[in-house]
């Protein structure tokens, strides 16, 4: 019996998904690589962030976006599962806005950092 659980995102791009790990200063690496789970299971994933206590965190792709892979039993992240989704989803989002925003003619006039975590972005375009 498998220990993984897999948890939906509205996570796409893998691009920007890792821009935004790299945000946060967490390490990855490109997959496919396995996902090292409870008594020796894996679970292939597309990006594999390997934890200290040898139990990974994976991003796979399901045909329609990513989903979170991991045995939450030995989750060992700074944030709950909650928080760390909630960060992650937050800078996938600034990093997909600033990349189509940038495909199409916007440039980034102010960025913002607000103290309740939430980011202030105005872009414009000159026609």
């Amino acid at each position: 019996m498998s220990h993984f659980s897999s948890i939906k995102t509205q996570i796409r791009n893998l691009t920007s998904l890792k821009s935004a790990l790299n945000d946060l200063k967490i390490d990855w690496k490109e997959g496919p690589s396995p996902v090292r789970g409870y008594q020796g299971q894996t679970s292939q994933a597309d990006l594999v962030i390997e934890q200290e206590n040898d139990y990974d965190i994976g991003f796979s792709w399901n045909g329609q976006h990513y989903e979170l892979v991991a045995d939450l039993q030995y989750w060992q992240q700074p944030w709950t599962v909650d928080g760390f989704l909630q960060r992650v989803t937050q800078n996938y989002a600034l990093h997909t806005v600033l990349t189509e925003s940038s495909q199409k003619g916007f440039a980034v006039t102010e960025q913002q950092k607000n103290e309740d975590g939430s980011i202030r972005l105005v872009v414009q375009r000159w026609s």
